[in-house]
């Protein structure tokens, strides 16, 4: 891989380096969501979800189609689908969730 090769993926893979630019696209996993809806899947402002989809768009992850006054957001290609679920999985085998502790069942006791 060239210096300018690596460097061009290290810039595109910024854009996954934000935790609310995460939220924001594993929200258009399952089909288009308005910056409303989105605002509201992620707990955003909705100034803070548009600055964020505006990278989004930028770095080609996410694409827009707009209707009247409403602007739908999506991924922008199933690539984008096949790398969030690549580094989800990646990061639950590299640090798996702690296993949640089963309480025991209560033996009766006789009186």
């Amino acid at each position: 891989m060239s210096v300018d090769e690596a460097e061009a993926l290290a810039d595109a893979m910024r854009a996954f380096g934000a935790g609310s630019r995460l939220r924001l696209l594993w929200a258009m996993f399952d089909g288009e969501r308005t910056v409303d809806q989105l605002s509201a899947a992620t707990g955003m402002e909705s100034s803070a979800t548009s600055h964020q989809l505006r990278l989004l768009r930028h770095a080609r992850l996410v694409s827009v189609r707009r209707a009247g006054r409403h602007a739908y957001y999506r991924l922008h290609n199933h690539h984008v689908a096949d790398l969030l679920a690549a580094i989800r999985h990646h990061h639950e085998h590299v640090y798996p969730p702690d296993p949640v502790p089963v309480p025991a069942p209560e033996i009766p006791t006789e009186a």
